[in-house]
């Protein structure tokens, strides 16, 4: 077994159509499916790569490589973006059609749900269509059992023509006999593959087609499959074919909607037909829990409830959970930074040298190491937890209604739940959203709900400002300040989403399938794995990578003079007018700019600037902070302002990196400095406008 690599669909289409196909002696396989079969959890246990495969449609939007061994042999496994169907309603879905028609595989195994086969079998029928080279994997048995849903694995065989093999990937049953199935047929055993029976109409338009098409070269696409494209006149596949081919094609949409309407209640009704000769479902299949479980998730009265009961322990789990570990990253970083000094001593380093190396960026670095790692360690497996159980569909389908409303796509939900660990995590997780307008209105929006590197800024000023009471109450209601704030970032990206998808990212909404996968028990290893190496340690390095050079720049301001002064409090003069404008001071708005690589630092830069000192420096208790904040003028409100600038501004550095991978240009980034920027600076002038209207200040 082996890793090869991963890449975008149209790169593997042109590499595989470049060379032909079984190139030194290595057959190419193509893994399709409908999403949520279990495809890529094959993938894995096959080429033992280590693909996310997260428990909710639409996870593989990328064409993942990897290479296995059987009898000898290597084979190349490519896994495909999970597609319902070969006629594309997305970019992902026209990669895996593309590649199925265009890429030349020495076999297409298409992996279909024990549980659903019915609806799966669609798929299945027009691969079919396009090649005999077929492996049906049926996954997910051991879910079929549990239901009493009995699949004749040897009958449906027989009615399709090609090999099928039952599987269950999680648990590596079945896979032995995949291989085997695959390797059969890539070695050229003989399958006579089922056909569908089209109405006469369609019969005979693909008859009158079929022979215009004999001219044409450049793809070895079954004519028959060609035609019957042609009659249907997908647009979509029609500029794929014209650039896949060579010669001229005839026009297509000969027959209309009509006779669209016709080919795909063919293939239904063949499916149907099909599911009823091969499946056996048991009469005392008993009371389905999971559908009881489902019903209160999801319904009307108590599924927002639920879902916000549930954020919440995850967010109580991951800030109480934190701090014990982050004072012993703090303790360990202290003690090196001790070590460090002594070797300094030593060597004679000048002091300006000390000072960069060591008090800015190391101090640094430890900050936000100390500060990030312990929550994201956390929240990362917790969230992982609930995605392998299957209940991020639930959230999307809970909150569908309200981002439809928005103009906004569903699945933004996901990516705005990721965003709670990490903002740069959400902004990858937008890759789900096939739309490309809803995709970019994610991606920008996605900052407005607060990140690990946000909660303890309103965590702290949450429980110095307004849970002064202590004890019980006073955690209480700090609890619910925090909740407040959360909730307040919802509806930020509601509004926000609506107001962008009617101005510069106009469009019609796209259509969205929402799957409930069934609950499912989680593999402890592979979350811990992939939420600490895919998640964690990701999102970690990169923040460092941006936190480094940001230290050794926050001691050089502090520490170069400038009139009198250091450069850091000349700049926070610079904007003390905007700063009280917004019920806030230049010093809050000089630790916002310098905390861009981490919002962990704004606080001590802040403290910083209030005491003079040259280092970031924070106070030992909350106390001795609130003794710091208030001396230098902070009230209620200055407490409440920062909150929402902590909830609404620029996004890290990280996060900034991030959406400009993602989007390929500097413009979208900018704009996703800039939408929140400003969300951020209106709501700080309203509140102080506010508060001063009603002489509250």
């Amino acid at each position: 077994m082996g890793l090869t690599k991963q890449s975008t669909g149209s790169g593997v289409l042109k590499e595989l159509l470049s060379a032909p196909p079984g190139r030194e002696g290595e057959p190419v396989i193509a893994l399709a499916g409908n999403p949520n079969t279990g495809k890529s959890t094959v993938f894995n246990s096959l080429t033992g790569m280590n693909q996310h495969t997260g428990n909710w449609p639409g996870k593989t939007v990328a064409v993942a490589q990897g290479r296995y061994r059987y009898g000898g042999r290597s084979y190349r496994l490519v896994d495909l973006p999970g597609t319902y169907s070969l006629l594309s309603m997305s970019a992902e879905e026209e990669v895996a059609r593309d590649f199925i028609c265009f890429g030349r595989p020495d076999v297409t195994v298409v992996v279909t749900d024990a549980t659903c086969l019915e609806r799966n079998l669609n798929l299945v029928l027009q691969v079919l269509e396009i090649t005999p080279r077929v492996v049906v994997c049926v996954n997910l048995m051991e879910e079929a059992a549990r239901k009493k849903i009995r699949v004749d694995l040897a009958k449906l065989s027989r009615e399709l023509g090609v090999p099928a093999v039952g599987t269950s990937a999680r648990s590596g049953q079945g896979l032995d006999e995949l291989k085997a199935a695959i390797a059969r047929v890539a070695a050229g055993e003989k399958t006579a593959p089922r056909r569908v029976a089209y109405p006469r109409e369609v019969e005979a338009a693909v008859a009158a087609v079929k022979p215009l098409l004999e001219n044409l070269s450049g793809a070895a696409v079954n004519r028959r499959w060609l035609a019957l494209r042609l009659v249907e006149g997908d647009e979509a596949l029609l500029a794929s074919l014209a650039r896949m081919t060579a010669g001229e094609l005839p026009p297509g949409n000969r027959g209309g909607d009509g006779m669209r309407d016709a080919i795909a209640a063919a293939i239904v009704a063949e499916a149907e037909k099909i599911f009823r000769r091969v499946v056996t479902l048991e009469q005392d299949r008993g009371p389905d829990l999971g559908r009881k479980i489902d019903e209160a998730l999801t319904s009307k009265t108590w599924g927002i409830p639920l879902m916000l009961c549930l954020l919440g322990l995850v967010f109580w789990l991951t800030v109480q959970g934190a701090n014990y570990p982050s004072e012993l990253l703090a303790g360990a970083f202290a003690r090196a930074e001790s070590w460090l000094a002594g070797q300094a001593f030593w060597a004679l380093l000048p002091e300006w040298v000390f000072g960069l190396v060591v008090l800015g960026v190391f101090r640094t670095l430890a900050w936000v190491v100390s500060v990030m790692l312990p929550p994201m360690a956390i929240f990362f497996p917790l969230f992982t937890l609930l995605e392998d159980l299957g209940y991020l569909p639930r959230v999307a389908f809970n909150l569908d209604h309200y981002f439809k409303k928005a103009c906004a796509h569903g699945k933004q939900a996901l990516t705005m739940c990721m965003g709670f660990g990490c903002n740069a995590a959400g902004v990858t997780a937008c890759r789900i959203i096939d739309s490309p307008r809803e995709r970019m209105l994610a991606i920008i929006t996605n900052n407005f709900v607060p990140c690990n590197g946000r909660f303890p800024i309103l965590i702290t000023l949450a429980a110095i400002f307004f849970g002064g009471a202590g004890g019980a109450p006073g955690n209480g209601l700090a609890a619910l300040t925090v909740l407040a704030m959360v909730l307040v970032g919802v509806a930020v990206t509601l509004a926000m989403s609506k107001l962008l998808a009617k101005t510069i990212l106009r469009g019609l909404p796209s259509s969205f399938i929402l799957e409930m996968p069934p609950f499912r028990k989680p593999q402890v290893g592979r979350i811990l794995v992939r939420s600490v190496l895919d998640r964690t340690l990701f999102v970690l390095g990169r923040a460092v990578m941006v936190a480094a050079p940001a230290g050794a720049v926050i001691w050089l301001l502090a520490n170069i003079p400038a009139g009198g002064r250091s450069l850091l409090a000349y700049g926070a003069g610079l904007l003390e007018p905007a700063g009280r404008a917004m019920g806030l001071d230049g010093c809050i708005l000089m630790a916002f700019l310098l905390g861009l690589p981490a919002n962990e630092i704004v606080i001590p830069i802040a403290v910083m600037s209030y005491l003079g000192m040259g280092v970031l420096e924070e106070p030992q208790s909350l106390a001795a902070l609130r003794d710091v904040l208030t001396a230098n003028g902070w009230t209620w409100l200055t407490a409440l302002n920062v909150m929402l600038l902590t909830l609404m501004h620029f996004p890290c550095g990280t996060t900034l990196l991030t959406i400009r991978k993602e989007t390929r240009s500097w413009k979208w980034t900018l704009v996703a400095f800039l939408v929140p920027t400003a969300a951020g600076a209106a709501a700080c002038l309203l509140s102080a406008a506010a508060a001063r209207l009603l002489g509250l200040v």
